[in-house]
Parts: C-alpha cells; sequence; structure tokens
C-alpha cells in the first residue's frame, strides 16, 4: 500500500489545542480527522484546521471537531489560524479571512518565541434568549451560559453532557459554559464543548458568549475571563439591536511541528505547502 509523509503543525489557543493542516492533504473524513485527534492513538487536539487560501481575501479556515466532523466556528481555533498564516508571512500583522460563518479580521498584537497575542473580530450577535437560569447567545456556535458559585468543585463533565443533549435546550446540541462572577469586569469559565463531548480548557466562541451574558450583567463592554487554560479579552459595544464590534484577544503558542504516515487512500490532491 502506497503512503506518505504528511506534514501539519500544533498549536494551542488558551490551551484549546489543534492540528493545522493545508488544504489537499487529506480528505477530510470523520474515521481519519478523529483518530488524528485521539489523545492516545493520534497527534492528540480538540479539533483539526485546514487552511486554504482565498480568492478575496488572505485565507480560508475550515474547522473540524475532535469526533471528526465538520464544526461551526471555533473562536480559539481561528486565533490559532491567524498566527500559524503570519508564520508563513511576516510580511503584515493584520488580516482578513473566511470562515463559516462568514468574514473575520484578525490581528497579531504581540510575538515572542513563537507566542502570540492575537485578536479576532466576531460577527454580530442580534438576537439571544435570556432567561432567569440561562443564555442561549449564537457566537459563531451555539451556546448556554449560566451562572454558578461553586464553579471550583462543580461536575461540568456530568452536568454539562446532560445540558449538552437536552432536546428541550437544543434540538442539535449546545455547548455548555458555566460562568461564575468574580468582579464586574472579570469573570472565570467552565465549557463542555459538544464534538469534543468533554471540558475543554477553554473555548473562543464560548468566551465571547459568557462575556455577553456578563454585559447583559453589569452593563459593562470590556471583560476578563479567566479559563483553566489561560485568560481571554473580549470587547463588544451593547446598542438596541444587541452586540456589535465584538473583539475576542487572547495568548497562542505554537508547540510544534512534524509528519504523519498516511494510506494514499486518506490523503488528498496535495497544493503548494501553505504552512512550511
Amino acid at each position: 500500500m502506497k503512503t506518505r509523509h504528511i506534514p501539519f503543525k500544533k498549536f494551542h489557543g488558551a490551551g484549546n489545542d489543534f492540528i493545522v493542516l493545508d488544504e489537499g492533504h487529506i480528505n477530510p473524513q470523520p474515521d481519519l480527522i478523529a483518530r488524528l485527534c485521539h489523545r492516545h492513538l493520534g497527534i492528540g487536539a480538540d479539533g483539526l484546521i485546514i487552511l486554504s487560501q482565498s480568492k478575496k481575501h488572505d485565507f480560508r479556515i475550515s474547522y473540524y471537531n475532535a469526533d471528526g466532523y465538520e464544526g461551526s466556528l471555533c473562536g480559539n481555533g481561528s486565533r490559532v489560524a491567524v498566527a500559524c498564516w503570519y508564520l508563513n508571512d511576516r510580511s503584515k500583522k493584520q488580516f482578513s479571512f473566511e470562515a463559516v460563518d462568514g468574514l473575520h479580521q484578525g490581528t497579531i498584537i504581540m510575538e515572542h518565541q513563537q507566542q502570540f497575542d492575537v485578536r479576532i473580530s466576531m460577527q454580530d450577535v442580534t438576537s439571544y434568549t435570556q432567561t432567569e437560569k440561562y443564555l442561549l447567545v449564537n457566537t459563531g456556535s451555539p451556546h448556554y451560559v449560566t451562572e454558578v458559585d461553586n464553579l471550583a468543585s462543580l461536575d461540568v463533565a456530568k452536568l454539562g453532557a446532560s445540558i449538552r443533549h437536552d432536546k428541550h435546550i437544543s434540538k442539535n446540541g449546545v455547548n455548555v459554559n458555566f460562568l461564575q462572577y468574580l468582579s464586574n469586569d472579570h469573570f472565570w469559565l467552565r465549557t463542555f464543548e459538544r464534538g469534543v463531548e468533554a471540558e475543554t480548557l477553554s473555548c473562543g466562541t464560548g468566551v465571547t458568549a459568557a462575556a455577553i451574558a456578563a454585559s447583559l450583567k453589569t452593563g459593562h463592554e470590556h471583560f476578563f475571563i479567566t479559563t483553566k487554560g489561560g485568560d481571554l479579552q473580549v470587547n463588544l459595544i451593547r446598542d438596541e439591536q444587541g452586540f456589535k464590534q465584538i473583539f475576542l484577544r487572547g495568548p497562542v503558542k505554537f508547540v510544534f511541528e512534524g509528519s504523519i504516515h498516511f494510506p494514499e487512500k486518506f490523503l488528498g490532491q496535495s497544493n503548494e505547502n501553505l504552512s512550511s
């Protein structure tokens, strides 16, 4: 059986880790992607990103969850994609890129020894559902946000899974966020992600959803959100239509690069190597 070595890069954005490949290197089959993301049998990641050229913008991102299936917007994955593209082209630090939910802007604010401070724009949020117990909002991915007082001892895996699969809340499943108030502009967040089906160290669209919940609570428009994987920031403007000019900012780190051996049946047509 013919095989080929396929190059990849590994990054994490505030602990949310991703495998990054170039378009054309693999056929994105669910079983293959799940194998690559497996913590023991593969490279290990919360998800896989495929980068490709864009006709009108700098690049395009396709994101796949660790279960192997294409996902909705990944905020931290998008920040990782900006850092990865910057490593290919250091001629500028501002980029426009396409994602599943439309056009985004990305900026490299700082770089030091392959660690980056990256900010991306998020889509405006003009509709959401708020009850006394929770907020349902789509920030590129659907999120459930609820405030708790005992976040350190909370069984996020058990409670998150039950809410994620509750058809009364969402027919297609939802990411679940548990938010604890620290101050008017500082909150602590833990997230159970659908597609990963586990608690992750952070979630960019979840942090954005948490900031919207925090703004509804406090009226503020700038927030520090602490996650297990690090601290992120969200700036936004709230008006009568909802939330606009939303920016997600936080750390990205290049972890390592390598290659993995694949049978040709799993491979796509090789394009020009975009990540070397």
